[in-house]
């Protein structure tokens, strides 16, 4: 009897999820908790095992399709596998016709690096699947990656300039040329929203309606912490096997601020402010399919080469699509480095529940005022958004002016000063 490959529960939160690749088609055999399809949710991907040892005998829910917890999107029959077979390149009549219509230089593929759908988008454009670049588990290159892929060659190509032609005879009349007809593409394409991108979608745009949202900016001279950095960023990288970055200097002055103004650490819970003793601090970094939040949990209790570790693990975890949705869960306030992609100035939105978050910028040489001499100096904007129905002005001001003090002389971290 066929065992169901269910959608597991993923968390009370989550309540759609998006079927991801299969590993292997259907007839295919797979051992015990060998990982079968990915699916994605709103926060992370993650991978389906088999719970038994049998063959993949139908898959109702192919890549691409939506679905619940508790759907069947597959079903396994138990049993070893015959020695010796192989599993097929594809399974049944469509699947047949399907890869017929792949063009030969794409289908030539290893199929174990270039998902079906990848291969196709390439083929119809006559790439190799060296043009694109795979983000999916293990490097494999998935139809979103053979999308960008096809749209970088089209940018890259030279136009084509056609050659003059040769000059008319004497006493004849060369007869106007029309003009080449331009290209004929789609004018445009329409995706469906990922799980991810649509919580996004939702939880930002709940944040606007929900939350009394006010910015407030300073700036900080990164001086004194780049210096911190040159003088001992090759010992650090020695003992601790990690690089010194500016997050934690960031993370240690917010942990400090969080506990000088606890009203920016809490969250409102019907009529009732709940204020955190612990500062989990959810750190945004950029995923292979979207931004998300991976909380660093006790942070106060973490030294500078803790959170540069967790920081690192984070951000490679996040591009393979590998952080677990437990680590995105329960942060009490966020740090989001714009400054990363050349932001200047932002004014970043808050989390929910969270009543605050923290936006670095772009660090600049600019002329400043210093002991009534004007200096160039490295600065960066920083911008606290705040929910004004938990915290006052003052209380604003107050913790990021507190930030802006510690970075800038970063010794009153450790000294606690």
């Amino acid at each position: 009897m066929a065992i169901e490959l269910l959608i597991p529960e993923a968390g009370e939160s989550i309540t759609e999820v998006r079927i991801g690749p299969w590993r292997k088609p259907e007839g295919s055999h797979f051992a015990l908790d060998e990982v079968t399809v990915e699916i994605e949710t709103d926060k992370a991907a993650i991978e389906l095992p088999s719970p038994v040892a049998g063959t993949l005998v139908k898959i109702l829910k192919q890549e691409g399709a939506d679905a619940v917890p508790g759907d069947v999107i597959g079903l396994i029959e138990p049993g070893e596998a015959p020695a010796g077979q192989e599993a097929p390149a594809a399974a049944g009549a469509d699947s047949a016709e399907t890869e017929a219509a792949i063009p030969a230089a794409a289908a030539a593929e290893p199929p174990a690096r270039v998902m079906p759908s990848a291969r196709r988008v390439l083929g119809e454009a006559s790439l190799p699947a060296s043009s694109a670049l795979g983000t999916g588990p293990g490097g494999r290159v998935l139809k979103e990656d053979a999308t960008r892929a096809v749209k970088r060659a089209q940018s890259e190509s030279p136009p084509v300039v056609a050659a003059a032609p040769p000059p008319a005879p004497s006493g004849e009349t060369a007869a106007a040329s029309a003009p080449p007809e331009p290209a004929q593409g789609p004018a445009e394409e329409r995706v469906p929203m990922s799980p991810l991108r649509k919580v996004i979608a939702r939880n930002l745009v709940e944040a606007q309606q929900q939350a009394a949202l006010l910015t407030t900016f300073n700036e900080a001279d990164m001086t004194a912490v780049i210096e911190l950095r040159r003088r001992h960023s090759e010992s650090f990288r020695e003992r601790h096997g990690v690089k010194l970055g500016f997050m934690s200097f960031f993370v240690r002055a917010v942990v400090d601020a969080l506990q000088a103004v606890p009203a920016v650490n809490a969250r409102i819970e019907g009529s009732e402010i709940v204020y955190h003793k612990h500062q989990d601090i959810g750190i945004a970094v950029g995923g292979g399919r979207g931004l998300v939040v991976p909380v660093l949990r006790g942070a106060e209790a973490m030294s500078f080469a803790e959170i540069e570790r967790a920081i690192h693990d984070f951000g490679t975890r996040a591009q393979q699509n590998r952080i677990e949705i437990s680590e995105l869960r329960g942060g009490t306030f966020t740090i989001s480095n714009g400054g990363i992609y050349g932001s200047m100035l932002s004014t970043p939105i808050v989390n929910p529940p969270q009543s605050g978050i923290l936006g670095m910028h772009a660090i600049q040489n600019r002329p400043v005022a210093l002991d009534g001499e004007v200096v160039v100096r490295p600065m960066m904007y920083l911008a606290l958004t705040y929910d004004h129905r938990i915290v006052d002005g003052r209380e604003a001001v107050t913790f990021l002016k507190r930030i802006k003090d510690l970075v800038e002389s970063p010794e009153r971290i450790w000294l606690q000063l």
